[in-house]
């Protein structure tokens, strides 16, 4: 399947086209480097259209309509002469509801979009957050998790006002869906769940308390929910100025994602697993590792290859707590609940192919 993705080279662009090529989709990438010849081509070649174009930083008050209720209904029609029923994705924003230029530029959109007979789904995004976030921009997140990560001061004016949030990874899961026709167009106005509640002096709070865990000798914060973990994710993606490359695995098995890595305090990852699955089956002669599920259930075994002592914690993200893995001890996780587990694991030192410290022996022979 062809999928058209307008706006590419941005934050939540580049997150989409990733994910759609991940999945087996081909991606036709259009931005601001490409010309009306180029968007009359691609639209004639696509299956689905995930229009994230727009303007919401211009130089003149123009822009924002030409940019965002313009080009949209340029899309639309062009779509419509080409006599083709394309489902079209729109990423619209909360602020459509607003009296200012931005929120009435995007409200066009919509309704344009709305009004088009074709199968359309106009999502109202919130504040988005994630990795690859540009700071000092229109991101309170990134520019806190910048400033902070770097020593830097933060502005905040009103510690009480709350902030509505939406993370990446939930956004493109959800676009992803509508691509494979798990949710069906809607001539409603649509948003994307779960969403999070924020105040800044909350947000600031936390991430200062990241940063401080994370040079501390534990290395890993006390995390309390999903928003707290996707936070710290984001967070991890601002400290990785010292020139590490971060791995992200992904099988049928689940993910690995590598958050943060120093030569000072080793490296965090996090580990998604699905239910009924069992990863593992090593044991280090020196590294020290700890594991905290946040998420979901788990149960982590550990055999003493010496003398074959077993050593099994069921753990939940309901009531987390650290689970120490033990040098000569071979160890397992395994999802043993209904949904995903999420386990934040930190290792003493970062993975090298020459020194990796990691042996093959199953736990449960």
């Amino acid at each position: 399947m062809n999928i058209l993705v307008t706006g590419s080279n941005g934050f939540i662009g580049k997150h989409v086209c990733l994910s759609l090529e991940r999945n087996g989709f081909h991606v036709l990438p259009f931005d601001i480097d490409k010309t009306d010849d180029d968007l009359v081509k691609y639209i004639s070649e696509a299956d689905f259209i995930i229009h994230l174009a727009g303007i919401n930083r211009p130089l003149t008050i123009e822009e924002f309509y030409d940019g965002n209720s313009n080009f949209t209904k340029k899309v639309v029609d062009l779509v419509k002469l080409s006599g083709k029923q394309i489902p079209i994705i729109m990423s619209s924003s909360i602020q459509a509801s607003l009296d200012n230029d931005y929120g009435k530029s995007k409200k066009m959109g919509e309704d344009y979009l709305l009004s088009s007979a074709l199968p359309v789904y106009v999502y109202r995004l919130k504040n988005v957050f994630g990795k690859w976030c540009r700071p000092n921009y229109n991101s309170a997140v990134s520019t806190f998790c910048y400033n902070i990560a770097h020593e830097l001061p933060i502005e905040i004016r009103d510690e009480n006002y709350v902030v509505h949030f939406n993370y990446i990874d939930d956004i493109v899961s959800t676009f992803l869906s509508c691509v494979k026709g798990d949710i069906k167009p809607s001539k409603d106005i649509l948003y994307v769940e779960p969403s999070y509640d924020c105040s800044l002096g909350k947000l600031a709070k936390l991430l200062y308390y990241f940063k401080e865990e994370i040079e501390s000798d534990r290395h890993l914060p006390t995390l309390h929910d999903e928003f707290e973990l996707k936070l710290f994710k984001t967070f991890c993606n601002y400290l990785s100025e010292q020139e590490y490359g971060f791995n992200y695995a992904e099988d049928n098995r689940g993910s690995f994602e590598e958050l943060y890595k120093s030569k000072k305090w080793g490296q965090i990852s996090d580990n998604i697993t699905h239910p009924g699955i069992t990863k593992g089956g090593h044991y280090h002669t020196y590294k020290k590792e700890i594991f905290y599920t946040v998420i979901g259930e788990s149960e982590i075994k550990q055999r003493n290859i010496d003398n074959n002592d077993m050593i099994v914690d069921v753990v939940s993200g309901d009531k987390p707590h650290p689970v120490n893995i033990l040098v000569r001890y071979t160890h397992q996780i395994k999802n043993i609940g209904n949904t995903d587990s999420h386990t934040i694991m930190w290792i003493s030192e970062i993975y090298h192919p020459d020194t990796h410290d990691t042996y093959r022996e199953e736990v449960e022979k």
